[in-house]
């Protein structure tokens, strides 16, 4: 699997709770590591651990993560993504706008995840007057971009 498929992968897994998904994309061993910002920001270990995880946050906010944009090189990868959501579970949904740098063991599989995004429950985060339609990056309305083939879709292989 290349890269992006790999993440595409790992980001349906989460955007649908299906945490057996999730744990086939990384390394046993993986790290995830948050902005002491953020809500819940201390790193979560191992790919169970991780994968229970994204499992509990989807099943409370709804979350949909969405690659928009990646550049890829032989051992890792930096992302720039979406995540819509539903504040304190509310039918309203606020677009995240982040970016995160992987990297893959020899098997392909994630070993670590360095996350950096800032995340407010009242609004969207993006860059200002950045031009996100005219790019192919998700917008609301439209969760799935150029890049992501959308978790509703067989994962590639």
């Amino acid at each position: 699997m290349s890269h992006l498929a790999t993440i595409s992968h790992y980001y349906n897994g989460c955007s649908t709770g299906d945490a057996e998904a999730m744990r086939s994309t990384m390394a046993p061993d993986v790290v995830h590591w948050f902005l002491s910002s953020n809500p819940s920001c201390a790193p979560v270990r191992g790919a169970e651990h991780l994968a229970r995880y994204w499992r509990k946050v989807h099943s409370l906010i709804r979350a949909t993560w969405i690659v928009d944009h990646i550049l890829d090189g032989p051992d890792e990868a930096v992302i720039e993504w979406t995540m819509f959501w539903n504040p304190n579970g509310s039918g309203r949904r606020v677009a995240t706008r982040g970016a995160e740098w992987f990297t893959f063991a020899e098997d392909g599989r994630i070993t670590e995840i360095r996350s950096y995004y800032r995340q407010h429950e009242d609004r969207d985060t993006e860059l200002d007057s950045f031009p996100y339609p005219e790019r192919g990056y998700s917008v609301h309305g439209a969760e799935y971009s150029l890049a992501h083939v959308v978790a509703t879709e067989e994962p590639p292989v």
